[in-house]
């Protein structure tokens, strides 16, 4: 199980803990130090779509509109922390987004 996300987020840490508790062995893949390539970035966002990108993160209000307008898989290659997080990935290709009461309750956590 791979998890795409931030070292240092709240809520990927939460998540990580989480899952292991529920008996996963999560890896956390950290999206701001090359851990995302173009190709599986473009995979997540044909996923998800615009859903993929954080519009609530101090990142994305600190970008002015031309750049809002941009391709959202070329602005989150350029500021990872755009990406709503976390993504995981199971080793059978199954993928959610995000860390609510419905993905805590798919990967089994308790109390979800």
């Amino acid at each position: 199980m791979k998890v795409y996300g931030l070292k240092n987020c709240d809520t990927c840490r939460r998540a990580l803990k989480a899952l292991r508790a529920a008996g996963h062995t999560p890896e956390l893949i950290d999206v701001r130090n090359g851990g995302l390539k173009t190709d599986e970035l473009e995979r997540l966002f044909l996923v998800f779509g615009q859903d993929l990108v954080n519009r609530r993160s101090t990142t994305w209000r600190k970008l002015s509109e031309e750049e809002r307008d941009g391709k959202p898989v070329a602005l989150m290659l350029a500021h990872p922390s755009l990406m709503k997080r976390p993504v995981i990935l199971e080793d059978g290709g199954l993928l959610t987004l995000g860390w609510g009461k419905d993905e805590q309750k798919h990967w089994g956590v308790k109390d979800a």
